[in-house]
């Protein structure tokens, strides 16, 4: 295509168009009115929300279950830095997104103008990178470089443009993605591939970690034919519990808080660790209930995309740089050529069901003590049974929505959206909506606390407007609960700040903004009004009532210490004084 005569705007929109952009999502602001202006033409829908915030909450989940870059605009100034915990998060998720970032007018940058901010300042520190426009006519051309960013980083990428480059005119070619990006990876160095199966090959007790890495690359199925060959178990990595078949025999479930002793055990006894997709986070590998799973003396094997993940936090026998499918074909492939017959082990396989079994019973029996008036616990078990196989499901941070990770199993990947090791509170219900514009047909869940519920009702609008039939499951138990369990712990039940006066029920403030909504008070029906919500296909507030006394162990006890205070007037605050 020849060089042709565009406005900046145009040159934008062109550029978003060539890359199968078809929303964006934000709060419209007089910054980028011009480029706004075209998007009917253009086909691109501009998906208004309530808070900015939500809008890369919302791209984040569109990202992870679509594989498509997701891409949120705002005002410059307050409607960008309103994006700062979203976009951080995201940035910790290792999702791909673009944000288009109007920033001050040239003439009046440094003269502390209205709703001025230096912007990329601001995100430096939380994006893969940050792209300024230098001249009107590098327009597309910065564009293109944040997405090729954002594609091979695996994160965020500001595309800061003073918000007069939108007008003018330039002259440019609008390339296709294959001109100036390229998305496969490869398998990674042949020598480092060789050396990991023959590592495999030999080893007693090998244990695959399978991560986000592996659902990105599509690379289940690979990580399924490694296990069966070495009759591996699988665990899946801290809040990825969609990274392999919950429903496969060598599936023993998620690592990191709250989640699977089954597969803590087996990899405390594992004596090689294939970690597939996975940066191996400091927080998704400490010890829980008192477990020291992650061996000292294993020999790791991990498979990366990204170089800066490979030993970051701990240190490995084989670092392969890679796409995970790619590098787990080529691997098989070796161990296959290497031992063609070899045959499941018996013995291995039943002690994986025996811990499997063993682990069920005990958060069935967990689930099953009784609440006043449901234990948060019974409620996740309920809904569980009740999912279908192609739900999504996003889940916040806090005690219920954390504990969610002892019940959730997938059948397929892609499911699965957490709050991840951002952690921020807020997040379940929006991505829930982003989740629900990259995939229509299917059901989708939130499972939030009243707090975060605080942070995210308003876009209960979003989701009516939009016509999204998101159910958002709010654990209503008055409190910060995580925090609740800090104070329990190590304050000697000293509250404060955790009480959440709520109003009386969520319900009707649902109905006010247009959505269905049921309040449930029985753990019997909680699996029955789940089955209703998906059935009637409209945005639904389902509001559980949960027991506010049964808290599940601290998130940072590694992180908290007992008391010590040495002025008198605070003496009876110490821990030895109890």
């Amino acid at each position: 295509m020849a060089k042709v005569k565009m406005t900046p705007s145009e040159a934008i929109v062109e550029t978003l168009l060539a890359e199968g952009v078809d929303h964006v999502t934000g709060i419209v602001g007089s910054a980028f009115m011009d480029m706004l202006d075209l998007f009917p033409a253009a086909g691109i829908k501009f998906i208004s929300v309530r808070h900015e915030q939500s809008a890369a909450h919302m791209e984040d989940a569109y990202a992870r279950v679509t594989g498509k870059c997701g891409v949120v605009t705002g005002q410059n100034g307050p409607g960008i830095t309103n994006m700062v915990t979203s976009v951080a998060a995201a940035n910790m998720g290792h999702t791909p997104m673009v944000i288009i970032s109007p920033s001050a007018g040239t003439p009046t940058i440094g003269w502390d103008g209205f709703q001025e901010c230096d912007q990329v300042s601001v995100f430096r520190a939380i994006t893969k990178a940050t792209v300024r426009v230098p001249h009107p006519k590098r327009a597309a051309d910065c564009l293109r470089t944040a997405f090729r960013i954002a594609y091979a980083d695996r994160g965020p990428v500001l595309y800061d443009i003073p918000r007069d480059y939108f007008y003018g005119e330039l002259e440019d070619r609008i390339l296709e993605p294959h001109q100036y990006r390229v998305d496969r990876r490869g398998c990674g160095c042949t020598e480092d591939l060789d050396r990991a199966a023959r590592i495999l090959a030999g080893a007693k007790r090998p244990v695959i970690i399978s991560g986000r890495g592996a659902v990105d690359a599509d690379a289940l199925d690979v990580v399924k034919e490694i296990a069966e060959h070495l009759t591996a178990p699988v665990a899946v990595s801290y809040l990825h519990n969609d990274a392999f078949y919950a429903d496969h025999p060598l599936w023993v479930g998620p690592i990191g808080y709250m989640g699977s002793k089954a597969a803590m055990h087996s990899l405390a006894e594992a004596d090689v660790i294939l970690a597939v997709g996975t940066r191996l986070s400091v927080f998704g590998t400490l010890p829980q209930y008192d477990i020291n799973y992650f061996p000292e003396d294993a020999k790791i094997i991990q498979i990366d995309i990204n170089p800066r993940h490979i030993a970051r936090t701990h240190p490995i026998e084989v670092g392969i740089i890679g796409d995970a499918r790619e590098a787990g074909v080529e691997i098989l492939k070796r161990l296959k050529a290497g031992d063609p017959d070899r045959r499941p082990d018996g013995n291995r396989l039943a002690e994986v069901a025996a811990k499997k079994q063993k682990w069920e019973e005990e958060i069935v029996s967990l689930a099953m003590a009784d609440g006043n008036p449901i234990n948060p616990r019974r409620a996740l078990l309920e809904m569980c049974k009740v999912l279908p196989a192609d739900a999504i499901v996003a889940t916040d941070i806090g005690n219920v929505s954390s504990t969610a990770n002892s019940y959730l199993k997938f059948t397929k990947s892609r499911k699965h959206i957490a709050a991840l090791t951002f952690g921020n509170t807020g997040f379940a219900y929006p991505a829930a909506l982003g989740a629900q514009m990259g995939c229509p047909e299917a059901p989708v869940l939130a499972i939030i606390g009243d707090g975060a519920w605080g942070m995210s009702l308003h876009e209960v609008s979003t989701a009516v407007e939009h016509n999204l039939p998101v159910i958002a499951c709010v654990f209503r138990n008055m409190g910060w609960c995580a925090e609740k369990k800090n104070q329990v712990d190590f304050y000697n039940n000293r509250f404060i700040g955790v009480d959440i006066p709520n109003p009386e029920s969520f319900v009707p403030v649902a109905r006010a903004m247009g959505a269905e909504g049921a309040r449930i008070d029985r753990a019997e029906d909680v699996g029955e009004a789940v089955l209703e919500a998906i059935k009637r296909r409209k945005p639904c507030v389902l509001e559980f009532v949960v027991d506010g006394t049964q808290l599940a162990p601290p998130f940072r006890r590694d992180a908290l210490a007992l008391p010590t205070r040495f002025l008198p007037k605070y003496a009876h605050l110490d821990h030895r004084n109890w």
